[in-house]
């Protein structure tokens, strides 16, 4: 295969590989957003619950930061009830805050998402 023979085969396979690359990360996100419909019509489905609990874990997840990027943090905090399951929930910084381990109260939530935890 001579220079000129390469240089004429990869000008033809670039658009067929920039094309891939934008419909697999177009695909990406379609899947993302259907993902995150399905979970928050699942949550708006789910019945709401107060059930006693207690918190065993606070963790929290920073992404970013470095350079001139911001950076973002998201807050899970893990309950315990009664029977011994465990459930992880997502919850604001200020409600993170305000709330410890070894915590006992009522949480309220809705599947997968949370609404408030009333100390005892």
């Amino acid at each position: 295969m001579n220079v000129d023979t390469f240089g004429l085969y990869f000008v033809g396979f670039a658009p067929i590989f920039i094309g891939a690359v934008f419909v697999i990360v177009f695909g990406f996100i379609i899947f993302a957003i259907i993902s995150s419909v399905k979970q928050w019509n699942k949550n708006n489905n789910s019945p709401k619950l107060s059930v006693p609990a207690q918190i065993v874990a606070k963790r929290a997840n920073t992404r970013g930061g470095s350079g001139n990027s911001s950076a973002s943090t998201t807050y899970y905090i893990t309950f315990q009830f009664d029977s011994g399951d465990r459930l992880e929930l997502q919850l604001s910084g200020k409600e993170y805050g305000m709330l410890a381990e070894d915590d006992l109260g009522v949480l309220t939530f809705q599947g997968t998402r949370y609404h408030s935890f009333e100390r005892k």
